[in-house]
């Protein structure tokens, strides 16, 4: 299947590690020319040093909590781009702890990042005549586990802010997805550090996913990236589950 991809202008917020980096690499291989950002220098430095095409990368360092630094950040991306068509929301907190500080985080981060990004993006879509946003959940969203709380909650939140763009948008062309995964494993990512940390924790969470293993970033990125293009230009307004067949509550 042709994803209609090659030379899409794409933004992908975390893209140095787990989910992020694979749903970059995925874009890079279809030909989308793709900025990317993360916190951390070094992180953004390998990935592009690392980067292979055809599609060209750009990295940067950018906190999400700071509006101001994602609406510069999205401005010059645009600029260096020549316009934006593909908007992906991934960077998350994963603040699970019940405390206040979990709750500010995932609040700043994985929501209020999410709206200062599309906001910023928004006019950019309008003048490419179409776009896609696609953000990233999570199932700890849909139902209730041991990540219910601040991570849980403003997960549905977000599928739910998603859901509102996806009507808002629809008769401009702009198309508004979100992708949550179930769990997913990586070297240097939660579930390999509590593997290591907590390996009780650990094998109860993998025995409830009747596959037997968790996911692999790149199986993630496959559908945020399908689900990003032209290719999929009548899907708007889903939360697609990528799990395994770890929930299982029925999706109305």
């Amino acid at each position: 299947m042709d994803l209609q991809l090659d030379g899409a202008r794409v933004l992908v917020t975390g893209g140095t590690r787990g989910i992020g980096r694979a749903i970059v690499a995925e874009f890079l291989a279809e030909g989308a020319d793709v900025a990317t950002c993360a916190r951390t220098a070094e992180d953004v430095d390998a990935l592009v040093a690392d980067a292979t095409g055809p599609g060209t990368l750009r990295g940067s360092v950018v906190d999400v909590a700071r509006r101001e630094e994602v609406t510069a950040w999205v401005e010059e991306a645009a600029a260096d781009l020549g316009g934006i068509d593909v908007v992906v929301a991934n960077v998350s907190a994963i603040a699970a702890a019940n405390d206040l500080e979990s709750w500010r985080l995932s609040l700043d981060v994985d929501l209020m990042g999410t709206v200062a990004l599309v906001d910023a993006a928004l006019p950019h879509l309008r003048r490419a005549g179409a776009g896609s946003i696609v953000t990233i959940g999570s199932v700890s969203g849909r139902e209730v586990d041991a990540f219910a709380g601040p991570y849980g909650t403003v997960k549905a939140a977000l599928v739910a802010y998603t859901q509102g763009l996806a009507h808002q948008l629809a008769a401009e062309g702009i198309r508004a997805n979100t992708v949550s995964p179930g769990n997913t494993y990586f070297e240097g990512g939660v579930w390999q550090l509590t593997e290591r940390n907590d390996p009780e924790f650990f094998a109860e969470a993998l025995a409830l996913n009747p596959t037997g293993r968790m996911a692999t970033p790149e199986e993630v990125a496959r559908p945020v990236v399908f689900l990003s293009s032209p290719a999929a230009s009548f899907v708007t307004g889903t939360n697609l589950v990528v799990d395994g067949a770890l929930t299982r509550g029925i999706q109305l």
